[in-house]
């Protein structure tokens, strides 16, 4: 595969630290959730990257099939603790469409195409559990 883009990111501190990119003037104050402290977790990061490139995989599938659609991708990420320092991720992906002629039942399929489009949902298969749904407005 050919590579269309790369960046790389640095923290220090972990989730009581800063995070910054080499190639961006971005930087983060990052804070562990529920610290009440000023800053963003990785969680957050995280399901603001994914719902971008999710939107993005539906675009591509709605070119691919021709449809006519606006779309608003929201993702819910949890962090979810089991016994000691056992962690996982948990996604709820909500898609909703509008200005369309789809119905509620074509629309879901072609979230759930942009699902298997989708690199973030490509890298999570079989890592974290993810819902997909979707409704038209």
């Amino acid at each position: 595969m050919k590579t269309l883009y790369s960046t790389k990111a640095t923290t220090t501190g972990g989730r009581a630290g800063s995070a910054s990119l080499a190639d961006s003037d971005l930087s983060i104050n990052m804070v562990a959730p529920g610290s009440g402290k000023e800053g963003n977790n990785p969680e957050q990061l995280f399901a603001m990257g994914y719902s971008a490139c999710f939107d993005s995989a539906l675009g591509a599938v709605k070119q691919m099939e021709k449809a006519k659609f606006d779309s608003t991708t929201q993702i819910e990420v949890d962090l979810l603790q089991g016994e000691g320092h056992d962690y996982k991720l948990a996604a709820k992906i909500h898609v909703t469409g509008e200005n369309t002629d789809l119905s509620a039942d074509e629309f879901q399929k072609l979230v759930e195409k942009a699902h298997q489009v989708c690199p973030y949902s490509k890298a999570t298969r079989g890592n974290i559990d993810v819902e997909v749904t979707s409704e038209v407005k």
